[in-house]
């Protein structure tokens, strides 16, 4: 069995990055990173062939393998520490910001565009001040879109970067975090091998959230709630965001409805692109993508509902999937509604909606009525907040949109964690989305960044 100085499971941007500045230190350290899907070249969703509806598979080729979920995703990196992850709870704002402007660099480096959004700051604060009077809160943001298209070539180029320093095994699965008397000692994964290793980096992205939390539950980690978000993807006409999105790209707008008092939000606008569906450990949720070069006549968008749950319950990452499956029980997949059917009480059919303004581009979303998904309290914010954009983008809540659903992000029970993102077993870290650290790219980037720091420290202070 071979020992190793480090091994890192999962190859999303969490792995990848704490990678990139372990081998970037030039301490020759012996790493391992363990991904359970398929290099980027190998990985292939059937539904991206016409005429193919998703189905499920071993592993999602979306969410799992090399990059993780980001490497099909938009590939916005949100360069701003106020949003994408809770990275400010761990250090200072001049220090984050640095490490932010650091990360970014790299991304550059790897083939990211010069071009950044959100610039004119002139017309951001006019917009903020519209926003304002309309009872929402615009959160300024530097953007740059690296797009569905090109986040696959950037991946593989930070790939080549790393492929002679260390060993990357696929379709290797972990299992469990293995311990020797006491003391952690390595890795073991489905097909029975261990791997040996004195620090362990735990980033196993969203898609292995509930697989962390099972790991953290069995070694006795101090497990701390998150809130779910819950919610719809909305489609309309570019057109009617457009006059947002030339000025910030992706518009993160803040809304606490009148109703109920809470916490509603944009999340992932994607101007001229289209809605996709994801397979997340048995269940479909809906997401959006954008692209550098190809365009379609919407734009997309989620409104996710904050719920921070109290005692007893404290499943909020089940809670998220129960909804979910409902929505797949009754649309077999995802459902879409006109925003006017819903208003109306009525379920969508495929006449209205073929005959509606803005057309679908997730072709195979079931017509339905999301009021037999969604409790009346999300329904009620969602509304809320469609009516409250409108003020500002006349055609947001226009009878045409189309609302899809449900959209989940499904964020770890954050693990108590210390300044260098390790956790209460010495020398085991836990880092990106999966660790309930970050919520974007940049953050989960910027996050392995820490995590490498954190162990090139103490193995300093051992020399």
């Amino acid at each position: 069995m071979k020992n190793y100085d480090v091994i890192i499971v999962g190859a999303g941007p969490a792995g990848i990055f704490t990678a990139l500045e372990l081998v970037s230190s030039g301490r020759g350290l012996k790493i391992l990173l363990l991904e359970k899907g398929m290099d980027i070249e190998k990985r292939v969703c059937p539904s991206e062939k016409k005429g193919v509806v998703c189905r499920e598979c071993p592993q999602c080729g979306l969410l799992c393998g090399w990059g993780g979920a980001g490497a099909f995703s938009d590939g916005k990196l949100t360069l701003s520490k106020d949003t994408g992850g809770n990275l400010s709870r761990y250090m200072e704002s001049p220090e984050l910001d640095e490490l932010l402007k650091y990360v970014d660099d790299i991304y550059v480096r790897h083939g990211a565009p010069p071009k950044v959004y959100g610039g004119d700051t002139e017309k951001v604060e006019k917009l903020r001040a519209l926003a304002s009077e309309n009872n929402l809160k615009l959160v300024p943001s530097m953007i740059r879109h690296i797009g569905t298209d090109r986040c696959p070539e950037v991946l593989k180029r930070m790939k080549l970067a790393l492929n002679s320093s260390i060993d990357i095994k696929f379709s290797s699965d972990a299992t469990s975090i293995i311990f020797d008397n006491g003391r952690l000692s390595g890795v073991r994964t489905e097909d029975g091998k261990e791997f040996a290793g004195r620090f362990v980096v735990i980033a196993p992205g969203r898609e292995g959230a509930l697989w962390l939390e099972e790991q953290a539950r069995e070694i006795h980690l101090s497990l701390l709630n998150n809130p779910v978000d819950i919610g719809v993807r909305v489609e309309l006409s570019a057109e009617v965001l457009k006059p947002l999105t030339e000025i910030a790209y992706e518009p993160k707008l803040i809304f606490t409805s009148n109703k109920f008092n809470d916490r509603a939000r944009t999340f992932c606008v994607n101007p001229y692109g289209e809605v996709v569906k994801e397979y997340v450990k048995g269940i479909w949720t809906v997401n959006g993508h954008s692209y550098s070069e190809k365009k379609t006549a919407n734009t997309n968008f989620a409104i996710l509902v904050s719920t921070n749950f109290t005692e007893p319950f404290d499943e909020p990452h089940l809670y998220g999937r129960s909804i979910a499956y409902l929505a797949n029980l009754l649309g077999k997949g995802i459902i879409v509604q006109r925003l006017g059917d819903l208003h109306a009480g009525r379920r969508s059919n495929p006449r209205r909606i073929s005959e509606g303004r803005v057309k679908p581009t997730l072709s195979d979303a079931a017509p339905g009525d999301l009021s037999f998904v969604l409790p009346y309290r999300y329904i009620s914010d969602i509304l809320e907040m469609l009516e409250a954009m409108d003020r500002i983008a006349p055609g947001v809540n226009g009878s045409d949109t189309l609302l899809y659903g449900v959209e989940v992000k499904f964020y770890s029970r954050q693990i108590k964690l210390g300044n260098n993102l390790e956790t209460e077993i010495e020398n085991l870290f836990a880092v990106g989305d999966g660790a309930g650290v970050s919520r974007g790219l940049i953050q989960a980037s910027a996050s392995g960044v820490i995590a490498a720091r954190g162990i090139l420290k103490k193995i300093g202070t051992e020399t």
